[in-house]
């Protein structure tokens, strides 16, 4: 509502209207607030934990923020088997749970990777693999990834993130870019482009390498800002020796990842992250939160098993402490507490100065009575 319009008044001795004010309690509130709020502080990064790629992973989201004082795991992080073609399309019964999970809360995340190839950790050789890149570049696998992206609208998790074809510098993967960069970029091209004709659909594709230069350079393998929605990297505490410093200032590392990302103007991500070759260490953990805090990715994910995690792996108790103190009780609404009406101090006696000057302090003043031969 806008204010009403000043009217004239006469105007009163400077100091005696001090010296009302002075002695005045605002007693009772019309109108805003006399103190005001806080400014809003940003969101914090959504986060949750890799727990297992079933339903038992679903369970324990509950039981980590409990451990975490309440803390609100927004992230559900899960891995499409890599086995066979059936699997990769979201076999029935699979994804069921984890789509449950994320209709519970609108601001809920699903994080979903998604093998490229099937025998993805099968120890293909090259040549094959370059085989295998061209025929998916040509079309001959669109048919799987459509039935994936029907089935997770079926599911009503059209809004999937979907980490497609991880860590391709690598040599882990059959999915790897290394053999043919050319073909493996059409190709991704080509499943995001099948997964986003499905109608419904509202995925975002995460283009997630690891850090550093591995087998070969990642930005080789990337398939252009138009197919890309976020640039992730997956980021753990090796190889031993080397310093959180290192981690961030080597070729490829992860200063070179915010500023590439920022240079296509897309959001990072760290869908696995966590502790590796340099064992307990609660200085790689602290500085790898604050490097989160402080360049905000769309989310990340901790992978919690052994050698990596903090909370179901029981080797790295510093680490696990130092994660615990920090996030406990992060993203946790607050409790609502019940308004609760002024009440006026004794010997004050209420004044009306009219509803334009209520209006805008908030309320009506009282003045005590004796306010004039205090002090005499």
């Amino acid at each position: 509502m806008a204010p009403q319009k000043r009217r004239a008044r006469s105007r009163r001795p400077v100091a005696v209207l001090a010296a009302v004010l002075a002695s005045a309690a605002l007693v009772s509130g019309s109108g805003p607030a006399v103190a005001q709020p806080p400014e809003p502080t940003p969101a914090d990064p959504a986060f949750g934990a890799y727990l297992d790629y079933g339903p038992r992973g679903v369970a324990r989201i509950a039981r980590l923020s409990e451990w975490l004082g309440g803390a609100e795991l927004r992230v559900g992080h899960t891995y499409l088997p890599g086995d066979r073609w059936s699997n990769i399309e979201g076999a029935p019964g699979f994804l069921d749970v984890w789509a449950d999970w994320r209709r519970e809360k609108d601001d809920r995340m699903l994080v979903l990777n998604v093998p490229m190839l099937e025998r993805n950790e099968e120890g293909v050789p090259d040549d094959e693999v370059r085989a295998l890149l061209q025929r998916g570049a040509a079309g001959e696998f669109d048919h799987h990834f459509r039935a994936l992206a029907e089935r997770l609208v079926k599911l009503q998790v059209p809004d999937s993130v979907i980490v497609l074809g991880w860590e391709m510098n690598g040599i882990t993967y059959t999915h790897r870019c290394g053999p043919d960069p050319e073909a493996w970029k059409a190709y991704w091209n080509r499943i995001v482009t099948t997964m986003r004709a499905v109608p419904g659909q509202r995925f975002r594709f995460d283009f997630t390498p690891t850090r550093g230069k591995d087998a070969v350079p990642w930005t080789e393998c990337y398939p252009g800002d138009d197919t890309v929605d976020v640039v992730g990297m997956d980021s753990y505490d090796q190889p031993t020796g080397l310093t959180f410093d290192e981690q961030v200032k080597e070729p490829l590392g992860l200063q070179a990842h915010v500023d590439f990302a920022k240079a296509h103007g897309k959001p990072v991500s760290y869908p696995e992250w966590g502790l590796f070759r340099n064992g307990d260490n609660p200085e790689y953990m602290r500085r790898m939160l604050a490097w989160m805090d402080e360049h905000k990715p769309l989310y990340n994910t901790l992978t919690d098993y052994c050698p990596h995690g903090v909370w179901q792996c029981r080797q790295n108790p510093r680490a696990s402490e130092v994660y615990r103190s920090i996030l406990t009780g992060r993203g946790e609404e607050p409790t609502p507490t019940e308004p609760t009406t002024p009440v006026p101090p004794s010997n004050c006696t209420p004044l009306n100065l009219g509803e334009w000057v209520e209006h805008w302090i908030g309320g009506r003043l009282c003045v005590r009575l004796d306010w004039w031969s205090r002090g005499r």
